[in-house]
């Protein structure tokens, strides 16, 4: 029945319902339950990807600016703080399977749960229905984030490093997973940016995006930017 009330909010029907229950699975359920239950990392994987096509293409036709202002802008909306927002426009916490302990922490709320299950909701529509479906779908979403600027306030700390790493053709940029810790409830990732190798930032998130975002804070910190 939660699945149900669900596809209303979302105003699509699954023809294979399999899709949407793994996207609303949780590792942390699927663990609990054991007998491979799978869960929604792999759709959100590909659902990431589809939304940046989604939210490209959009842009591309919408807007005149240039590739700079066109990145920052899509970086804005994909980023897991306009996610997040657009989880809790439809309430998808209520409808997420979530192991014993990751609902007593409050996983039902935590930002990077659900802007993981937003974009695996996504790639489940897309799975089932194909890219237009997922294209009617997502882009009500982007076009409200568009309309209301002050929710796009994101700073895209991973852009503004790689326009000054770029003046320099030689330079290359690479964002390395070096650490996990804690329980699958409150996972943190360490992440290390590097320049030709040499370490220039570390930073630590819920999710690896995040991670990413405060590695390149800390090496624009470092440059003094």
């Amino acid at each position: 029945m939660f699945l149900d009330e669900l596809e209303q909010k979302i105003h699509y029907t699954f023809k294979n319902r399999m899709w949407l229950e793994v996207a609303m699975t949780h590792s942390s359920y699927a663990n609990e339950m054991k007998h491979d239950t799978p869960y929604n990392e792999r759709l959100e994987f590909l659902g990431d990807a589809v939304l940046s096509i989604i939210v490209s293409d959009y842009l591309f036709n919408t807007y005149t600016s240039q590739e700079g202002d066109l990145t920052k802008l899509r970086a804005a909306i994909v980023c897991e703080k306009s996610l997040d927002v657009m989880a809790n426009s439809i309430d998808l916490g209520k409808h997420l399977r979530l192991g014993k302990g990751e609902e007593l922490t409050g996983g039902r709320q935590r930002p990077s749960i659900l802007a993981d299950a937003f974009e695996a909701l996504i790639s489940s529509i897309y799975m089932d229905g194909g890219m237009e479906a997922a294209r009617e779908f997502v882009l009500p979403f982007v076009k409200e984030m568009l309309a209301n600027e002050e929710r796009l306030s994101f700073k895209d700390y991973k852009t503004v490093l790689q326009e000054i790493v770029q003046q320099n053709p030689e330079e290359k940029l690479l964002y390395c997973l070096v650490d996990e810790k804690g329980p699958d409830h409150d996972k943190r990732f360490v992440v290390e940016v590097r320049l030709n190798s040499n370490v220039i930032g570390v930073g630590e998130g819920r999710s690896k995006k995040n991670a990413e975002q405060m590695a390149a804070k800390e090496a624009l910190e470092l440059m003094g930017k």
